[in-house]
C-alpha cells in the first residue's frame, strides 16, 4: 500500500504500439474522470502512428523513452526500453505502472516496474494459444509479464482459466473485459456524431473505397505478424488478388503495415492488379484509427491476424476471418463470430467465396455476442486500482 510519501506519486501508463494506445486509452480517460493522478509514458515502438492517435484520444504524453535504434533486434529493442523505463521510474516514482498486452514494451516496462518494487497491472491479462512462438514474441512476452503482475486485469473467463492453469488465481485476477471494446463503441460513436455535423474526418487514401461503398461488398484486410512474413503474406495477397477477379462486386482495402517484410510482399503481388481494377483494390499506408472503423463498419468480413481487429470486429458485429493457425482469443471463434483460416491461399479464397454466396451464414456470424465485454471495462480496472492504492 502507498505510504503519505507517495501520495501524489503517478499510476504510469506505460505503452509503445497503436493497439496499446488504443486499448488503454480508455482506461486514461476514466482514471483523470476521477480524479486520479496518473501520467502517460510513450515508448515509440510506433513512432509513425502515434501522434494521430494521442490527438484523437486528447493524450499529451508527459515522458517519453528516447530510443536509438541501431538494428531491428528484439533483444536491442528490450535492452534499450529496459534501461530507459528503469532511469524514469526511478525519477518519477509511480505509485503503479500499468502495462497492456504483449508487446516488447510491455514486458520491459513490466521487468522496469519489478526491479524497482512498483506494482504492475496488466491489463489483457491471460491470453494465451499455448504455443510459444505463435505469436512470436508476444506469447512468452504476456507469460512473462503475469510473472511480474499484481493485479490481472483479465478480459474473458477463459483468460481467468489460462491464469489459474499457471498458478495465478486469487484477488489478483480480475475479469473485466477488454477496453479495445470500450474504444471501438465510444470511437464508432464519435464517427456517428462528425458524420451527423457533415465532417467525416476521413483521409484521401480511402476516397476509392468510399466510392464503392454501396456498390460493391467492402472487404478489409491487414497483415502483419512476424510468422506470416515472406509465405504467408504473398499466399494472402494471391488470395485476395483470385477473390477481386472471381467476384465483381466486392471491393477491397488493405491498409499495408509499413514493414518492409510485409509491404514488399503484399505491392509485388497486388500492386499490377491495383491499377486495372478502377477502384477496387485499394492498397494504403496504415489508416489512423477513427478511419480503420470507418472501414471495419462497412465490411462485409474482414481478414486479418491482428488481435485487436479480432475485438473490434466483435464489437461491430463484422465477421473476422483470422490469418492465423492458432489465436489467443478463441472466445471469438467460440461465439461464432470469427474462424480460423490461416494464410492457405485455395482455403481462403474457398472459405471467403462460400461466405459470400450464403448471406444467411454472414448474417448469423453478424448476430454473435460480442464475447469481450460491455464497454465498462476502464471503469472496472479503475474502480479496483482506487480500492486497491486506497485513491
Amino acid at each position: 500500500m502507498p505510504t503519505s510519501s507517495a501520495a501524489h506519486s503517478p499510476v504510469l501508463i506505460s505503452v509503445g504500439t497503436r493497439p496499446e494506445i488504443i486499448k488503454m486509452a480508455p482506461v486514461y480517460a476514466e482514471l483523470r474522470r476521477r480524479g486520479v493522478p496518473v501520467a502517460w509514458v510513450h515508448t515509440r515502438q510506433h513512432r509513425e502512428m502515434a501522434d494521430t492517435l494521442y490527438d484523437f484520444f486528447g493524450i499529451e504524453p508527459e515522458h517519453e523513452i528516447a530510443l536509438e535504434r541501431r538494428n531491428d533486434s528484439l533483444a536491442h529493442l528490450n535492452g534499450q526500453l529496459l534501461e530507459g523505463l528503469s532511469e524514469l521510474y526511478e525519477r518519477v516514482r509511480p505509485r503503479a505502472v500499468l502495462v497492456h498486452g504483449d508487446t516488447t514494451s510491455t514486458l520491459a516496462s513490466a521487468q522496469a516496474a519489478f526491479y524497482q518494487d512498483v506494482p504492475v497491472g496488466h491489463v489483457e491479462a491471460g491470453l494465451r494459444t499455448c504455443k510459444p512462438r505463435e505469436p512470436f514474441p508476444e506469447e512468452k512476452n504476456r507469460e512473462l509479464t503475469a510473472r511480474l503482475a499484481s493485479w490481472h486485469f483479465a478480459p474473458t473467463a477463459g483468460a481467468v482459466a489460462n491464469l489459474a492453469r499457471e498458478g495465478i488465481a486469487g484477488a489478483a485476477v480480475h475479469m473485466v473485459g477488454n477496453t479495445a471494446v470500450d474504444a471501438a463503441l465510444g470511437t464508432s460513436a464519435r464517427l456517428d456524431q462528425l458524420f451527423a455535423q457533415d465532417s467525416p474526418a476521413l483521409p484521401p487514401e480511402i476516397a476509392p473505397l468510399r466510392r464503392n461503398v454501396g456498390v460493391q461488398r467492402v472487404i478489409t484486410v491487414t497483415a502483419h505478424r512476424r510468422e506470416n512474413w515472406g509465405d504467408g503474406i504473398r499466399s494472402t495477397a494471391r488470395a485476395v488478388a483470385t477473390l477481386l477477379t472471381e467476384h465483381e462486386d466486392i471491393a477491397v482495402i488493405w491498409p499495408v503495415h509499413g514493414n518492409p517484410a510485409v509491404s514488399d510482399a503484399v505491392h509485388a503481388e497486388l500492386d499490377g492488379l491495383a491499377n486495372k481494377l478502377n477502384g477496387r483494390l485499394t492498397l494504403c499506408p496504415p489508416l489512423d484509427y477513427p478511419a480503420l472503423l470507418w472501414c471495419l463498419r462497412r465490411s462485409v468480413l474482414v481478414l486479418t491476424d491482428s488481435g485487436g481487429i479480432q475485438e473490434e470486429g466483435a464489437a461491430l458485429s463484422v465477421p473476422v476471418l483470422v490469418l492465423r493457425n492458432s489465436t489467443e482469443r478463441p472466445e471469438l471463434i467460440d461465439a461464432g463470430a470469427g474462424m480460423l483460416v490461416g494464410t492457405d491461399e485455395a482455403f481462403i479464397v474457398s472459405l471467403v467465396s462460400h461466405l459470400l454466396d450464403d448471406p444467411f451464414e454472414l448474417a448469423r456470424m453478424r448476430a454473435a455476442t460480442n464475447p469481450f465485454g460491455d464497454g465498462h471495462t476502464a471503469a472496472r480496472v479503475a474502480s479496483i486500482l482506487q480500492r486497491d492504492l486506497k485513491l
